[in-house]
């Protein structure tokens, strides 16, 4: 995996930023639907499905972060 150096690595940090946020507003979301008993199965799954792409983003951009390192 190429590591993000420069100005490739500042948009990548903005990015990882901005889905942290979206990740988090997410996670309020899913738990005001469930802790409000009325929701929509539908729109839960949606929203849980959302969340789990968006934590395998943040793994990517993290990774393009950090260096492998070779033990």
């Amino acid at each position: 995996m190429v590591v993000a150096e420069g100005e490739a690595r500042v948009h990548v940090e903005a990015r990882l930023a901005e889905c942290r946020i979206t990740h988090q507003d997410l996670d309020a979301a899913i738990s005001a639907l469930t802790e409000k008993g009325t929701h929509d199965q539908l729109q839960l799954q949606r929203l849980k499905r959302q969340k789990l792409k968006l934590k395998d983003e943040i793994l990517r951009l993290e990774g393009l972060l950090r260096p492998d390192i070779i033990a």
